[in-house]
């Protein structure tokens, strides 16, 4: 194994790192896409929102499971966010509405990022 740092600590060592900090960006974008007040505008294409949706918890669900979050408790958190976050909007956030379909594309999001981060081959830093 080679190293690359100034500590001397193998390369492969530093990839659990990287992949919190993916984590934590997608986390934000996650946040960001579910919290912030809608932005006043033209409609967007049919659906167009379920495909945020969809894509944003896959990010979570694979990023964290990159990270070395257990799929199951990982899954479950995500998931109660996805119902918690369509309550918070339909109930305290101001032109914002929740909608139970996004909550379908939350978890089919969850879904497709967990298989994906399960299937998806480990880098290796080896020459």
């Amino acid at each position: 194994m080679t190293t690359d740092d100034a500590a001397g600590r193998p390369a492969r060592a530093r990839i659990p790192n990287l992949a919190w900090i993916a984590f934590g960006g997608a986390v934000v974008v996650q946040l960001f896409v579910l919290y912030v007040p809608a932005v006043p505008g033209g409609d967007p294409p049919a659906y167009a929102d379920k495909v945020v949706h969809l894509a944003v918890f896959a990010a979570g669900a694979w990023t964290g499971h990159r990270a070395g979050i257990g799929s199951y408790a990982l899954g479950v958190a995500l998931v109660a966010h996805a119902v918690a976050s369509e309550l918070l909007q339909m109930t305290l956030l101001p032109g914002r509405s929740g909608d139970p379909l996004d909550v379908l594309a939350d978890v089919a999001g969850v879904v497709v990022g967990l298989v994906v981060a399960r299937h998806w081959p480990r880098a290796t830093m080896d020459p």
